[in-house]
């Protein structure tokens, strides 16, 4: 474990289920807490959830999964990052504490890195988490081209500045992300929920958006259809959230900026992963878009809202192994070395990419590109 400067204090705390770790960390921007699963001397994976959710409720279904789970915990030693105050069992904010902004949770998750000793990490990300690893990936990108720009002032450190930022993110892995300001749909909708979790807590209606929010119609059932066992699981979850945390959560990604100029910047390879019946879909398209189309790709799961993980999780399958084979990275069944050899990504063979070999709808960048998104 590693340490950043004497500044930032871990409290370890063994966790029963699946046998992990969390850690509270004090960043400069607030609390932060970490649940850690698997072998520190493997890769390194970093999630971040959506609003009001944290790894038990974002990312349980997809390491429930077998396949899933063989693949991701055989080649990386996960970091389950919380937004502040979302973590199990999380205390209240004092109402007199400053809400983050975007950037400061970008900034945390930098300065959990660092606590770690972490280098090069793949981040994977669920909406409003997704937001906060493309931000920390942009502003790793943005850091690297402000160094090579300082090139001719600073030769002598030009190889390490280089080095040390191109590669903290080596790759993307993002379901239903957001990349632009909210909407005027969105806004209206955080609103609602924010007020009615500031005067009320988390209320049926509160949990209602909240629902819509994270998946398909299909699931959510209705009059006819009953609600589905992880619809009643994620309405017993949410019940134990501090109602304030997670206004104040909304209250940050409400006042998101707009990342779609900064995404030609981006250093790293990206795996997109959007439900079809997402309130994001639109927005997970355009940043498709936006992307440079020789290192990313577009995976639209049918039948399914914006929480793929928990909806969804064996769609994610096939295109996660193939994303993650361009780092030489395999399940357990296919392994031919060790996982804990240095990655070395190469490009990702188109033919890899297509819906044949994915064998769930894939649906191209370049098909989107004439859509003016």
């Amino acid at each position: 474990m590693g340490d950043s400067g004497g500044s930032v204090v871990s409290v370890d705390v063994e966790r029963i289920s699946f046998g992990g770790k969390e850690h509270h960390i004090q960043t400069k921007h607030g609390p932060v807490s970490v649940a850690v699963y698997g072998d520190h001397d493997k890769h390194a994976l970093i999630t971040y959830p959506d609003i009001a959710l944290n790894h038990m409720s974002c990312f349980q279904g997809l390491l429930f999964c077998p396949e899933a789970a063989s693949l991701l915990l055989h080649n990386f030693c996960i970091y389950h990052i919380s937004p502040p105050g979302h973590e199990l069992g999380a205390a209240p904010f004092s109402p007199n504490s400053p809400v983050a902004s975007v950037d400061e949770l970008a900034d945390q998750v930098a300065e959990v890195l660092d606590f770690f000793g972490l280098g090069s990490v793949m981040c994977l990300g669920v909406s409003a988490g997704a937001y906060i690893l493309t931000l920390f990936a942009v502003c790793v990108s943005l850091e690297v081209t402000y160094f090579l720009l300082l090139a001719p002032l600073y030769s002598h450190l030009h190889p390490f500045l280089q080095t040390k930022y191109r590669e903290r993110v080596l790759g993307l892995i993002l379901v239903s992300p957001l990349c632009k300001t909210p909407s005027w749909t969105e806004w209206f909708y955080n609103k609602v929920m924010s007020n009615l979790l500031y005067y009320y807590g988390m209320c049926d209606m509160v949990k209602d958006c909240l629902l819509q929010r994270y998946f398909g119609k299909k699931l959510r059932g209705g009059s006819v259809v009953p609600e589905s066992d992880i619809m009643q699981a994620c309405r017993s979850f949410l019940d134990q959230r501090q109602s304030m945390n997670i206004w104040r959560f909304i209250q940050t990604i409400n006042q998101r900026h707009d990342l779609t100029e900064s995404l030609k910047q981006l250093q790293c390879r990206t795996l997109i992963f959007v439900g079809e019946n997402s309130q994001f879909h639109n927005e997970a398209v355009h940043m498709a878009a936006k992307l440079d189309k020789r290192y990313s790709a577009l995976v639209e799961v049918q039948d399914c809202g914006s929480v793929v993980t928990e909806e969804q999780p064996h769609a994610m399958l096939i295109p996660m192994e193939y994303f993650l084979m361009g780092y030489g990275l395999f399940r357990p069944s296919h392994v031919s070395s060790s996982p804990r050899s240095p990655l070395n990504p190469f490009c990702i063979s188109p033919e890899l990419l297509s819906p044949e070999s994915m064998g769930v709808k894939l649906k191209p960048i370049k098909t989107r590109a004439n859509l003016g998104v």
